[in-house]
């Protein structure tokens, strides 16, 4: 955070390094046109009545090809997936053997990356963002973007960059809850398996469609 009783040359200096977090973002999404990476993500409720509830945490392996293709595969302490084919948001519990059915470009406000995977390059992504530097920390270069439209379910988005590969999301959603998405081991442009964004449910799920 800049702080005024800086000298001038001491934020002059801070306002160069905060630039890089919008070259990062705007490396990436030129360059990266698919990708996968192991995640964790960690979710926090706002408090109510004082209490704090312990975060939630799950893992697993997310790919994506842009634009409008993701996959998540929650392998822990749950098996969950959640798949965007470029028409159809697909999620599947496997305890309950559900698989919730929705049109894409109606839910993709909702799903953790899908600002970054599911816009072609930077101009479309600042369509619907409205994107601000934000100072370096924990080694990250960091962007906030800010949904332009009120009627969605994320209030911000932070995005932070290691050098120009995503290595951080967080994101809170209007109720004040909010989800930490950790990258590791991540592949740029690696070639992926085919049928890696198909999704059929298993036989036998109950299938609901939103």
């Amino acid at each position: 955070m800049q702080r005024y009783f800086f000298t001038i040359l001491i934020a002059a200096c801070a306002s160069g390094a905060w630039a890089q977090g919008l070259k990062s973002l705007e490396s990436f999404m030129q360059q990266a046109r698919s990708g996968e990476a192991e995640f964790t993500q960690t979710v926090t409720a706002p408090a109510r009545d004082g209490q704090t509830a312990p975060p939630k945490v799950s893992s697993g392996h997310f790919a994506f090809e842009r634009p409008g293709r993701f996959r998540f595969d929650y392998a822990k302490p749950f098996v969950q997936t959640i798949v965007a084919d470029g028409k159809t948001l697909w999620l599947y519990d496997a305890d309950l053997n559900q698989v919730t059915e929705r049109a894409q470009d109606q839910a993709l406000g909702s799903t953790p990356a899908a600002l970054l995977t599911a816009r072609p390059d930077l101009a479309a992504l600042a369509k619907d963002f409205s994107l601000s530097e934000q100072p370096d920390a924990d080694g990250l270069h960091w962007v906030l973007a800010s949904p332009k439209a009120q009627d969605g379910q994320i209030a911000s988005v932070r995005v932070g960059f290691r050098d120009e590969v995503l290595a951080r999301l967080v994101i809170v959603d209007h109720f004040g809850q909010r989800s930490e998405l950790r990258f590791s081991d991540f592949k740029l442009n690696a070639p992926l398996p085919a049928g890696s964004f198909r999704f059929t449910p298993p036989k036998g799920a109950d299938v609901l469609r939103e």
